[in-house]
């Protein structure tokens, strides 16, 4: 009997799932299908692989970071349930999130800002999800390398690096510095609430609460 390649096995299992809908694959994965695994771990692999340079920046290994997703995706696609949850992605997404946030602070490797190599300080405020607040800015509203810059702007920064780290430790709560840290991987409040297992409310009034202690901090 003719062995069939696995590159053309695996393009045949895309052809005949992928016209499917990920709520419907998994239905038939409780079937029986397993092949149904294999193929929405690689469908969602690149949505592991971009959270995991997004949250980089909190101090973890990238490589680690995407096995660690990779086991958040599995875990999605092991306990999503098309009558309680949302849309698989959005399942899923939460899943990967707090599977490499957790791996973070597990090894307690988090930073609360990517102060190493960039960093560019101006006071402001958070943006959110909502249009309708009207802030004004962000607190860190631009962030470029060192390399691109004069010693003497690096120098100015790196002061301001060390005092806002120092308001950070000395003002915020456990959760604010949470919030803080999946807020600087770019995650709208949104879903740092998600990821946290809080309510919008919450997180958006902690994010308000940041602002205004890092803000009174650096203009002392």
């Amino acid at each position: 009997m003719r062995k069939v390649p696995k590159v053309k096995m695996e393009q045949n299992m895309d052809k005949k799932y992928e016209k499917c809908s990920d709520e419907e694959l998994i239905v038939r994965l409780r079937d029986g299908e397993s092949a149904i695994t294999d193929y929405i771990m690689e469908k969602y692999k690149n949505l592991v692989r971009s959270k995991a340079k997004s949250m980089y920046i909190l101090g973890a290994d990238r490589e680690d970071l995407i096995q660690e997703g990779m086991i958040g995706l599995f875990k999605a696609i092991r306990d999503y349930d098309t009558g309680r949850d949302a849309s698989f992605f959005t399942f899923a997404d939460l899943c990967v999130s707090r599977q490499m946030y957790t791996a973070i602070q597990a090894a307690g490797r988090q930073k609360h800002a990517p102060l190493n190599t960039y960093i560019s300080l101006y006071a402001g405020s958070f943006d959110n999800d909502s249009a309708e607040k009207g802030e004004e800015g962000e607190l860190i509203n631009s962030v470029v390398s060192q390399s691109e810059r004069n010693p003497e702007e690096v120098l100015i920064d790196r002061e301001n690096v060390e005092l806002l780290e120092r308001a950070i430790d000395k003002e915020l709560s456990g959760f604010e510095k949470q919030v803080l840290d999946l807020y600087l991987t770019g995650m709208k409040y949104s879903q740092i609430a998600r990821v946290l297992g809080r309510d919008d409310k919450s997180t958006d009034n902690a994010l308000q609460r940041i602002k205004t202690k890092l803000k009174k901090a650096i203009l002392k």
